[in-house]
């Protein structure tokens, strides 16, 4: 089952240790036997490393914490005291997914570790290996020694063999909550990316800052603060191209009272854990016992297998909610893209967009064309001053704009069926809103709603602290259990990243946390490139949904210099490739109502799903996925490519052997381009089977969606 003994090993192998080390080691695989994860300690210094087929991934790598106080290294001078195995299988079902059951198959080790000269301290390692990665996190069991800590470190490393190219993003260089670009570069040079060169000074400096409270806020101002202690660091998740055709995927689940990990490059194509710190240096405040997030790494034969993995999910905790009746996935509409294209107003005046009558409007769009839902941003007081007050006091989430009748509204949308969506903003004045925010639940569930949307534009929470703190992560904890027991389901706008506890907090239902559409309307750079969408399902959306809101049909767009870089025919296909339980129609109305044809595949694609396949991919420049709706036989294809126009070719053989079908097919036209004509689309049917082999051609920056109707 394990070996163990003292072992005389070369240097290529354990970087840890010099020419020879004393080696005490533990194996556990995956149950399929492929992957093999190695545990011990050299030289009494903990590591671990993980192998497929024989083939190493991870070199060995460091683990443990410095942790504030007397002897505080818990990463060296260690010994093995205990292990302990088991084995775990079932399937268990989504309330909604991608899929709808997920199979949780693995095999479990834990290593307890006891400190030598620091106190007898002890804490454990929980290795879990399953058949499409590793998850391991560190528990912390009560012991007088180690009551309450604080973590000022943690050692955890990632050193990954070769030098493969990652896709990645540096996380805080333009904002916390990640919606920057992403970068795609070999381990060995992201160290030299200009966002590390820029802000590799004065992190030490930080160190001035004491605690929370004495802060002195007109002195020491966010910009101040953010270059001063935070590092440039790389966000997770990032995807890793192994260089022969497999991938990995390293990741966190169960971010839980703790701080968000991101990755430090280091020597030797190293990625060192850096938690996100309070202002005040802390990285994590711990009360034992305690356990912390789970670092993860996905293991994929091809590119298409990072989306199948359901790794994450499987390692948080299951459902705690007991009656999910209420969480409904659904596709809505919203007074959004208006104010981000300059039409409407947030704050109230003669453009303003929230107003009872263009509500109800909206609501007779929605109920017409069978959407759930209708958003309302700007309908509360707080709007009209948030350009003079940076402290974001003045939001009210109980006190509408005297043209904004939310009971009358609200009775409209239950006779038409369709539901008011609240909105929430916070302006990332987290103390205010907090003090508020219960009532504003109550106000909604008293009239009916159960859907809320949440915003945190600021870069920091209350001036000094990062949304991906543990600060930042109680918070958006406290916002989603609380919502829970008022029946409300969350899509949170500026958040911390996604880990998987959708699976316990199934009312979080999707977030945004990358470059949404909105950046289409305004951003100075020109909008999101093409190749962004391709690149978001082996990134980000492995960390789980995104409310990307796609649906541009209009692509004049008054701002000089941004654009809408897709054709039409790709903002439909992103219903399926960008998965969300929740998917907007952001355009306006009317722009809708002058192009019904292509607008029907809106109207037929579902946002729940019985399973789903990556028939082909190439990680920036084009992905094809299918998806079965979970309500019917019917499937569903988005393929999309980057500026480049190509041609695939996808067999249907998901489809059930000897039944027939309909391909219901919107495709770029000859004429489309992304630049000059992005609305030509063509649309055209066919009898489609198992046996059936389809051309799908793509226009640069341009795509292709499919319904495939079971007869």
């Amino acid at each position: 089952m394990f070996k163990k003994g003292l072992f005389t090993i070369a240097f290529a192998f354990f970087a840890l240790v010099s020419i020879q080390a004393d080696v005490e080691i533990y194996t556990v695989k995956s149950p399929d036997n492929k992957i093999e994860v190695t545990i011990g300690t050299a030289n009494d210094n903990p590591f671990y490393s993980v192998a497929k087929n024989g083939m190493i991934l991870i070199q060995p790598s460091a683990l443990g914490f410095a942790i504030m106080g007397e002897l505080s290294d818990l990463s060296t001078n260690l010994e093995i005291i205990n292990i302990q195995r088991s084995s775990f299988n079932e399937t268990w079902e989504q309330p909604w997914g991608e899929s709808r059951f997920v199979e949780n198959k693995y095999n479990e080790l834990t290593i307890s570790f006891q400190a030598k000269e620091n106190h007898n301290r002890q804490f454990n390692v929980v290795f879990r290996a399953f058949n499409d990665g590793i998850g391991f996190r560190y528990e912390f069991p009560h012991q007088e020694q180690m009551d309450y800590f604080i973590i000022t470190d943690e050692k955890t490393e990632f050193k990954i063999n070769g030098n493969p190219t990652v896709w990645w993003y540096p996380s805080h260089a333009e904002n916390s909550y990640g919606e920057s670009l992403y970068r795609n570069t070999p381990i060995s040079d992201i160290a030299e990316d200009k966002a590390f060169k820029n802000h590799t000074d004065g992190y030490n400096a930080g160190t001035a800052f004491k605690t929370f409270d004495n802060i002195d806020k007109n002195t020491y101002g966010a910009a101040v603060w953010s270059t001063s202690m935070m590092p440039i660091t790389v966000a997770t998740p990032i995807a890793v191209d192994m260089k022969d055709g497999s991938f990995l995927a390293i990741h966190e689940a169960n971010l839980t009272d703790f701080a968000s990990m991101t990755l430090t490059p280091t020597d030797n194509n190293t990625l060192k854990s850096e938690l996100v710190p309070w202002s005040n240096g802390v990285k994590v405040y711990v009360e034992t016992p305690a356990v912390t997030p789970w670092r993860t790494i996905i293991i994929a034969d091809k590119l298409g297998d990072l989306v199948h993995s359901r790794l994450m999910l499987n390692l948080n905790e299951p459902n705690v909610i007991e009656d999910v009746s209420w969480i409904k996935p659904m596709k809505y509409v919203g007074i959004w893209w208006g104010m981000h294209i300059k039409k409407y107003t947030w704050e109230m005046g003669p453009n303003h967009g929230a107003t009872t009558e263009n509500t109800m409007r909206y609501m007779d769009f929605a109920a017409k064309h069978g959407f759930g839902g209708v958003l309302v941003e700007g309908w509360n007081y707080g709007w009209e001053n948030h350009k003079y007050d940076y402290d974001g006091n003045w939001f009210s989430f109980t006190r509408p704009y005297p043209d904004f009748d939310m009971e009358k509204i609200t009775k409209y949308g239950y006779s038409k069926g369709v539901q008011l969506i609240g909105h929430h903003e916070t302006y990332g004045a987290v103390r205010n809103y907090e003090m508020q925010m219960i009532d504003g639940y109550k106000l909604y569930q008293s009239l009916g709603m159960n859907s809320l949307k949440s915003g945190y534009v600021k870069q920091h929470f209350d001036k000094i602290e990062w949304h991906d703190g543990q600060y930042g992560v109680r918070h958006y904890r406290h916002a989603l259990e609380e919502a829970a027991k008022y029946q409300l389901a969350i899509n949170v706008h500026e958040p911390v990243k996604q880990t998987g506890i959708r699976r316990t907090y199934p009312n979080l239902m999707t977030q945004e946390g990358a470059r949404g559409q909105e950046f289409n309307a305004w951003d100075r750079g020109g909008g999101n490139p093409p190749s962004h969408t391709t690149i978001l399902p082996f990134t980000r959306i492995l960390g789980g949904p995104m409310d990307y809101t796609p649906g541009i049909f209009n692509f004049d767009i008054p701002h000089p210099l941004a654009r809408v870089q897709s054709t039409l025919a790709n903002q439909l296909a992103l219903y399926v490739v960008l998965y969300s339980p929740l998917q907007m129609a952001c355009d306006l109305p009317e722009n809708y109502e002058k192009n019904l044809k292509p607008f029907q595949f809106i109207k037929d694609v579902p946002t729940d799903w019985q399973e789903t396949k990556v028939l082909n991919a190439e990680l920036g420049k084009y992905v094809t996925i299918a998806r079965k709706d979970r309500n019917s036989e019917n499937w569903y294809i988005g393929s999309i490519t980057n500026e480049d126009a190509r041609e695939l070719t996808v067999a249907l053989d998901f489809l059930t052997p000897d039944a027939k079908y309909e391909a219901q097919i919107y495709a770029d036209g000859p004429k489309a381009d992304f630049r000059t004509n992005p609305t030509d689309c063509v649309i055209r049917k066919m009898n489609v089977n198992s046996e059936t082999v389809l051309n799908i051609k793509l226009a640069a920056a341009g795509g292709q969606a499919i319904r495939i109707v079971k007869k």
